[in-house]
């Protein structure tokens, strides 16, 4: 019996089986815990379903986190099946228009493409832990976002992204303040760069890739199956005494100043 057995998990931002989400589903269903996914829209609904399958995820909802009535919707909908709650919310969203993340920041950077990245990726966050906060407190459940190191330090072409998971790290902090007392632990993991739909649109990606495994102690990058299993214990018991943290999941890249080649 896995360390999940008996447990819920709602997982948002599944794209497609390259995705860390589906990384996370696929640890957690291991361990034993039910699995409940979503997809953005019709074009990615049929790559979500084959992940959903993969899982042997029942529950398939249609979900536009910068839209409250559709996380309401969602929230109704996932209280007919499970009624008395959850025990895991995964919040892996975020998005910038792609000319954001190109060149200098400065350079690059519009008073629109700031407020999707923030709403997109920080907020939706916010919007996810509100709507889902009752269900969450039912079960005394733990709720979790990924981030990565560009909210800490400057990243070539990773930009206004990189404001956004700062503010998104914010969150965690404040959201763990808010519903700790309710029982409800509030973690995110800064994950080493992987290959997924979303990296896609940085620029240079490859160097990023190549320069992580360079630098990193472990020499090499992590994998998407590292990052879900980190998620699968941050969402057990056995973390019980673990919120507010950002766990780093990157074979140890944050820590090393330069690379033995440097």
């Amino acid at each position: 019996m896995g360390f999940l057995a008996g447990k819920r998990a709602f997982i948002v931002g599944v794209a497609n089986d390259s995705s860390i989400a589906f990384g996370i589903a696929k640890a957690m269903r291991r361990e034993g815990a039910e699995i409940a996914l979503t997809f953005q829209n019709e074009r990615l609904e049929r790559k979500v379903r084959s992940c959903a399958e993969q899982v042997d995820c029942d529950i398939l909802l249609p979900l536009d986190v910068n839209d409250d009535a559709a996380i309401e919707s969602a929230v109704a909908e996932l209280q007919k099946t499970w009624t008395d709650g959850i025990d895991i919310l995964v919040h892996a969203v975020g998005f910038a228009p792609r000319e954001e993340l190109q060149g200098d920041y400065l350079e690059a950077s519009t008073r629109e493409g700031f407020k999707i990245a923030h709403e997109t990726s920080a907020y939706s966050f916010v919007a996810l832990c509100k709507g889902f906060k009752d269900m969450l407190v039912q079960r005394q459940g733990t709720a979790l976002t990924l981030s990565y190191l560009g909210a800490d330090r400057i990243v070539p072409n990773y930009n206004v992204m990189g404001l956004a998971k700062a503010s998104l790290e914010a969150s965690v902090r404040y959201l763990a303040g808010s519903l700790g007392p309710k029982g409800v632990r509030v973690n995110g993991i800064s994950a080493g760069p992987i290959r997924t739909l979303a990296s896609a649109g940085i620029s240079d990606f490859k160097k990023m890739l190549k320069k992580n495994a360079a630098q990193a102690p472990l020499q090499r990058t992590v994998t998407q199956e590292e990052v879900g299993n980190t998620a699968a214990f941050l969402c057990s018991d056995l973390a019980s005494g673990i919120t507010s943290e950002i766990v780093y999941v990157d074979a140890g890249y944050r820590n090393s100043a330069m690379s033995s080649e440097d």
